[in-house]
């Protein structure tokens, strides 16, 4: 998951930051509503949006209301001390998805994005499927044709990404940033290494990673 983290508080942003994604939750952090709506206005690879009502620049309330105005659909968590009802149902009327307020337990925070992101993809369903290759939400595990599949930790992350939508293509840059955080120095160019190992491991099972010229890597089945 990789998600806009909205919050003008350096000591709260900071710790947020580094504590998602220590849960396996990939965080870009800006602390200022212009920056906020400049990069969901640039990016179109964002699961969540965590915003803070009281933002210097442009505040909360209208970074949320431009991105309902530009119809994007992305999920949207409120994170405010402001805890009143009047807030929370203009909030929620604005288009926010959930409330949470401040102060707050980081799981319940992980519990609430995480459900935002079901919800937004269909209800997830536990078990993904392309063909042979089955993976497994619970368990974080892929199997194919019924046995475990070894895989290094990004060639999963990579895979884990295309299954999420098979038949679909991602481009380099959108692997990459579902799979790498902002202090990884990778070259997109290193996309074409992990695919190559994973066609590798598919090879025969009626799997395939196909090559969509201009658009990028789609998982198929036959």
């Amino acid at each position: 998951m990789r998600i806009l983290l909205a919050e003008d508080d350096h000591n709260l942003g900071t710790w947020l930051s580094r504590a998602l994604e220590h849960a396996g939750i990939q965080v870009e952090w800006v602390n200022d509503g212009r920056l906020a709506d400049r990069a969901l206005q640039q990016h179109d690879n964002y699961d969540a949006l965590v915003l803070d009502l009281g933002l210097p620049g442009l505040d909360g309330q209208a970074v949320l209301q431009r991105l309902r105005d530009r119809d994007q659909r992305l999920p949207a968590l409120i994170l405010t001390a402001r805890d009143s009802l009047d807030e929370r149902v203009r909030s929620l009327n604005a288009g926010a998805d959930d409330f949470l307020a401040k102060p707050f337990e980081l799981a319940e925070l992980e519990a609430r994005l995480h459900a935002l992101v079901r919800r937004a993809r269909g209800n997830e369903h536990q078990r993904q499927a392309c063909g042979a290759l089955v993976y497994d939400n619970a368990r974080k595990q892929f199997t194919l044709r019924g046995e475990p599949l070894a895989l290094s930790p990004r060639e999963h992350a990579v895979l884990r990404v295309l299954v999420q939508r098979s038949g679909e293509p991602f481009s380099k840059q959108q692997i990459l940033d579902r799979v790498f955080t902002d202090d990884d120095d990778v070259h997109p160019e290193a996309v074409e290494v992990f695919v190559h190992r994973l066609r590798k491991r598919l090879d025969g099972s009626g799997v395939r990673i196909t090559t969509l010229r201009g658009l990028g890597y789609a998982l198929e089945a036959d």
